[in-house]
């Protein structure tokens, strides 16, 4: 029986690292990586610049195509990293739920430190404004859940210790 095409599930709230980890894991393995946001329908990306925050009803076709994404990855046998802030376990379901081979790695930090990474960040559409709500909905993954990873490193360092933790192999 051949194992699971491997995937990684990059988690946390806006400003943790999630694109900048999953471009160190994608140079470091190989492996394809694609950021949750490039799925999100114009009207999200509007909301969002506006700084409205997403309902769950907003949500629900964009975790549906990132879990389709998870999926055609897999029956293709090409290990992927996608990042997604799966703030809610409810989200988590729909893009991890049972799938063999999907790992989901937390990238977790306090407010004020990824608080001062967003506003140093330039030409991105969320504003730092919507932090506190990021984490007033966060449902932090339990250990036997994720892989929970404190961002208060170099991303290399992370990026290594996901690979290490999960055992993945280059491509």
């Amino acid at each position: 029986m051949t194992a699971p095409t491997p995937i990684i599930v990059l988690m946390g709230v806006a400003g943790c690292g999630k694109s900048t980890i999953g471009e160190a894991l994608s140079a470091a393995l190989g492996w394809t990586f694609r950021d949750a946001d490039s799925f999100h329908p114009e009207s999200n990306v509007a909301k969002m610049s506006r700084g409205e925050a997403l309902t769950d009803a907003d949500r629900k076709p964009w975790l549906e195509a990132i879990a389709r994404w998870i999926d055609e990855r897999q029956a293709a046998h090409a290990p992927a990293i996608v990042s997604c802030s799966a703030l809610k376990r409810s989200y988590r379901d729909i893009i991890v739920g049972q799938r063999d081979g999907v790992h989901l790695v937390h990238l977790s930090g306090s407010a004020d430190l990824i608080g001062t990474r967003m506003a140093a960040r330039r030409n991105h559409f969320m504003p730092t404004s919507l932090l506190r709500s990021q984490f007033a909905t966060l449902e932090p993954p339990q250990p036997h859940e994720a892989l929970i990873i404190d961002v208060d490193a170099a991303p290399d360092a992370i990026a290594q210790r996901i690979i290490d933790s999960i055992g993945a192999r280059r491509a």
